[in-house]
């Protein structure tokens, strides 16, 4: 049914549960898999500092944010290369995860959104809401939660 999932992942420990189970899932249905990483842009007080702050100090957070971000993907193309899953990664700098998601899915071509419930409660559910309950609002692709 589904040939080509995206799976998103921050490198919780909700998140890595999701992407084994989506290895999982990917290998019972004969899909191939693209993880996703979102990481956010440079905090807008850091760049608009100008002379005050560091000249390098973009480089410096990207360089930071990307490593994380790299060992991220790393960890999670490792498990479906041992489960003998085809797989692909995908990193995105933006300041909207849900909407860069929902782009690298359709980029991608991917027929399935796979993403961890990441458990925000009570006011700050209400106050925030969830990356993965703004993928499920404004995604046309199928979104399977794993909680």
């Amino acid at each position: 049914m589904f040939k080509h999932i995206l799976v998103p992942t921050d490198g919780s420990p909700l998140s890595q549960d999701s992407v084994a189970r989506a290895v999982s899932f990917a290998k019972e249905a004969g899909a191939s898999l693209t993880f996703c990483h979102v990481e956010p842009p440079l905090p807008t007080a850091f760049g608009s500092l100008g002379g005050i702050a560091s000249a390098t100090i973009e480089q410096e957070f990207h360089a930071k944010v990307d490593g994380r971000a790299q060992d991220i993907l790393q960890a999670a193309e490792r498990i479906a290369t041992e489960a003998g899953v085809p797989c692909a990664r995908v990193l995105l700098v933006r300041s909207k995860p849900h909407e860069a998601i929902i782009e690298a899915a359709t980029a991608q071509g991917c027929d399935l959104i796979f993403m961890a419930s990441h458990g925000r409660r009570g006011v700050t559910a209400l106050l925030l809401g969830s990356e993965t309950q703004k993928v499920l609002t404004h995604s046309k692709i199928p979104v399977l939660v794993y909680r």
